[in-house]
This record gives C-alpha cells, sequence and structure tokens, in this order.
C-alpha cells in the first residue's frame, strides 16, 4: 500500500511451520493526549498529520528479506522503482476514486499534468521523488528510512505538516514475531496473526457458523437462505461488539482475545442467536468505531509449497492525506483505528486493525489456501463469506469470492452489494434488521490454492479488476 503504513505476514514454510511477522504502525511517543476526543464519524476527520503512526513497511520487508529472501535486497526493489521513475498508465479504479479529492493539495502534487488538470483513466503517472528514495533504501538497506537521510528528510515533512513523529520514533520501530493462532475449520487448520490484527474476528464468525453444520442446502430454499444469511448478520453483530478487545498485547489481555476463538465460547454466542428476531445494540455490546477502507493485499504460493498471506496498509484512501515532497512517501492515518475502541492510546501501541492475512492447510486433503483481503473493516466481511461459500456451500474458489456480500457495518446497519438477492434483503428487514445505502464497497478478496499434484488455482478479486500472475 506504501511504505508510508505497515504490514503484517502470515508465512507457511515448506516444512509446515506458520510464523507471524507483524511490522503493523504504532503511536509516536509524543502522541497527542486528547487525540481521540477528535475522532469524529469521517473519513475527513481522521485526516491529517495527528493521525500518522510511526510507519513498519520497511522494517517488515527487511525481516522477511532476512529469514527467507534468496535474491539480492537491491534486486527486489528494481521493478518498482522502474514503475515510479519512467510511470505506468493511471488505472481504471483510481480514476474512478481521484474526482472526490479533487482541488485538494494532494491530488495537485501527484495527480495533475503539466497544465493542472486532473489525470484521467490511461494518462501517464509518475512518482520520481518515491522512485529516488526507493532506490536509496535498495542501495543502503532498511536503515536509510529509519536513520539515515531519508529518515531526516521524512521528519522534517511531517514536522512542518504538523505531526509529533520523531527521528527517536523511526529509530526505535521494532518488528515483532510470534506463532501464528490457529482454529480447526471443517478439514483444514486456520493460521492467522494474533492481535492486533483482525483474525480473531474473523474466527469468531466462522466458529459461530461452523456450529450450524451449513452445507449446499443451506442456501437453497428461501426460508433456509433467510436463516443463514440472519444467523451470519448477527454473528458479525457480536463480532463488532468484541472488536474492543482486539488491543495490542503490550497493553490489553491477549487472554481476552483469545477467548474470542475458543469453541466453547462460539457455542455460547450461538445460543444467543435467536431465529427469528434481532436486538439492539446493547444486546451485542457494540461500541461504533470508524468504518475504514485502504489495505491491499498479496496471496503467493512458490515451487517449495512455501505459502505467503500478507497484508499492507496506510489506512484510509490516502491514508492521513499527509504527502512527504522531499521523499515521495504518502503518509498513514493508522491512529484513528483506535476510534471507537479505546478511551486512551499508549505510546509505542500498535491500533487494533481488521487485517487478516489468512493460511489453511488440510494434511487430510493435501491441500493449502492462501488467502486475505483488501477493505479496511469490510475485510472481515469479506473473508468470512468467501471462506463459507468455499468451505461449506460448495462454490468454487472464484465463485466464492465473486458472490455478493452483506456488510454489517460499525453501527450494526446491512449493507448490500448491489447483485445481493432482493427478496433476502426484505427478509432480513422484517426480521427487525437496519438496512443502509452505500455507493461504495472495498470488499477485495485475492487467493492462491494448491493441492498435491494438481495445478494452482489462483484467483484475484473482479471488484477490483485484479488478475492472477505467475511464474
Amino acid at each position: 500500500m506504501g511504505i508510508g503504513g505497515g504490514v503484517i505476514f502470515t508465512i507457511m514454510e515448506r516444512k509446515g511451520k506458520v510464523k507471524i511477522i507483524n511490522a503493523r504502525e504504532t503511536a509516536p511517543k509524543q502522541v497527542k493526549p486528547s487525540l481521540l476526543s477528535e475522532c469524529g464519524g469521517s473519513v475527513q476527520q481522521a485526516s491529517g498529520p495527528q493521525w500518522i503512526g510511526v510507519p513498519g513497511e520497511i522494517r517488515g520487508y527487511e525481516r522477511a528479506h532476512r529469514l527467507y529472501g534468496r535474491l539480492p535486497w537491491a534486486r527486489l526493489f528494481q521493478p518498482t522503482v522502474r514503475l515510479a521513475r519512467e510511470g505506468f498508465a493511471l488505472p481504471a479504479m483510481l480514476s474512478r476514486i481521484l474526482p472526490f479529492f479533487n482541488r485538494t493539495a494532494l491530488l495537485n502534487q501527484l495527480f495533475v499534468d503539466a497544465e493542472g488538470s486532473m489525470l484521467k483513466e490511461g494518462d501517464t503517472v509518475k512518482f520520481e521523488k518515491l522512485a529516488d528514495t526507493l532506490e536509496r533504501i535498495a542501495n543502503i538497506g532498511a536503515d536509510e528510512f529509519y536513520v539515515g537521510e531519508t529518515a531526516r528528510a521524512l521528519i522534517s515533512d511531517v514536522q512542518e505538516a504538523g505531526g509529533t513523529l520523531t527521528m527517536e520514533d523511526l529509530s526505535s520501530f521494532e518488528v515483532s514475531e510470534s506463532e501464528a493462532w490457529r482454529v480447526p475449520l471443517s478439514d483444514y487448520t486456520m493460521y492467522f496473526p494474533p492481535p492486533p490484527a483482525g483474525g480473531a474476528v474473523l474466527s469468531f464468525i466462522l466458529n459461530v457458523m461452523q456450529g450450524y453444520d451449513l452445507s449446499r442446502a443451506s442456501l437453497e430454499k428461501k426460508e433456509d437462505r433467510v436463516l443463514t444469511y440472519h444467523r451470519y448478520v448477527e454473528a458479525c453483530k457480536f463480532a463488532n461488539g468484541l472488536k474492543k478487545f482486539m488491543r495490542d498485547p503490550k497493553v490489553g489481555s491477549e487472554s481476552e482475545a483469545f477467548t474470542m476463538i475458543e469453541k466453547d465460547f462460539a457455542d455460547r454466542i450461538r445460543n444467543m442467536i435467536s431465529s427469528n428476531t434481532t436486538h439492539d445494540a446493547q444486546y451485542y455490546n457494540v461500541t461504533p468505531g470508524l468504518d475504514t477502507q485502504g489495505t491491499t493485499h498479496v496471496s503467493v504460493l512458490d515451487e517449495t509449497g512455501m505459502a505467503v498471506s500478507v497484508t499492507s496498509t496506510i489506512n484510509h484512501i490516502f491514508g492521513s492525506k499527509v504527502y512527504s515532497p522531499k521523499t515521495g512517501i504518502l503518509l498513514n492515518n493508522e491512529l484513528s483505528d483506535f476510534c471507537g475502541k479505546t478511551d486512551q492510546i499508549s505510546p509505542g501501541e500498535q491500533p487494533p486493525s481488521s487485517m487478516a492475512p489468512v493460511i489453511l492447510h488440510s494434511k487430510v486433503k493435501k491441500h493449502t489456501v492462501v488467502i486475505g483481503g483488501s477493505g479496511g473493516s469490510m475485510i472481515t466481511t469479506g473473508m468470512a463469506m468467501t471462506l463459507m461459500n468455499y468451505l461449506w456451500f460448495g462454490k468454487s474458489l472464484e465463485g466464492s469470492i465473486a458472490a455478493p456480500v452483506v456488510y454489517v457495518d460499525s453501527k450494526n446497519a446491512l449493507k448490500f452489494e448491489p447483485d445481493f438477492d432482493k427478496d433476502i434483503i426484505e427478509a432480513l428487514r422484517e426480521l427487525g434488521h437496519t438496512v443502509a445505502e452505500t455507493k461504495f464497497f472495498y470488499n477485495v478478496i485475492n487467493a492462491a490454492s494448491a493441492q498435491e499434484g494438481e495445478c494452482i488455482d489462483a484467483v484475484s478479486d473482479a471488484r477490483k479488476m485484479g488478475r492472477p500472475a505467475g511464474y
């Protein structure tokens, strides 16, 4: 998503061990004490220099390369440097977003031509200053970003814009390694990062739904479809209420989050889901937060059986909207992820996240699925519905990803993709669910699947016009 953000890897090694590399952004040491009083309820209110977290992306890449890299570090940067310097055709998806930022300082710095007109689809866009920065990091190493010339230039720009990042914040950033958390799903074991990533919330929803013994028949008759989706959105409402427990283990209780992935807890919540009614927010103990959008995900399988599921983020679209002209880096607004989930931010704390880079492996089927999503708060929706479609409803990987979703937002309103079954929407409304309209859906999933002795199946979500690539 950009080196001004953060990244989380889930990596399955050749012999089956699964490791997490967490380089998510952290709160600066001088984080504004009253920052959370400025949260508001819109993306615009969570923009600006005060929301910037300490970027971890490059340290994450450095750790992954140190542990597993086979090519020289500098060589890895060459394709991106070439794209940034020589330019590329402005993609269709980006061209649709730019008009919403018309006449902003950010747009004028990055996406206008020599005459000052906004770039259109197919026009050439270049990031030459970023190319210079990437070349320095490629030649000198990751320390260039954290203690070198790039670090000093970046901090100068951020502080000039009014941000609180310091050289000490950059130089003291640390990547963490840990074992993956895991839960059984049908014939598979699902591996995912621990908090503050969002895998535990995804796991909770799937654990609740697994207890209903779902199958193709669960979607055949209208009454069965209504009941299945009603139960699903109820599980999502309980999940919204649990997000406040997704704190960085350095400041929160990891045991509370771990309880979320246990079967007994899912059984208890399932018993609270009625078949014919919904409830008010207090029943699910929901604390509304800000819905977010800006992430990207890559799922990779190699010829040795190694698997990597990795999600990168600067949080909202264009992050904090703060651009560093000396380095070409666009900064994140990751601190807004604390909104609605805590009353206080601790220096060095990682914000809670919906990111859930996942690997599923079945020893019985000798099958591996690498999967993850982008779309901020909609990651959980996209991932949960894709996995239900794939594991229980008998859909192909492509069909599972393409199927329209229902998103339960932070206020427990149901939002349906345009092609969703209208009869189901009306039936859920009659059960008491609040149905709201939204113009944009950001849930985007991609996956790679490999079964021993068979070809790899790779799917990129058509919602972002993605295409899988191989070698």
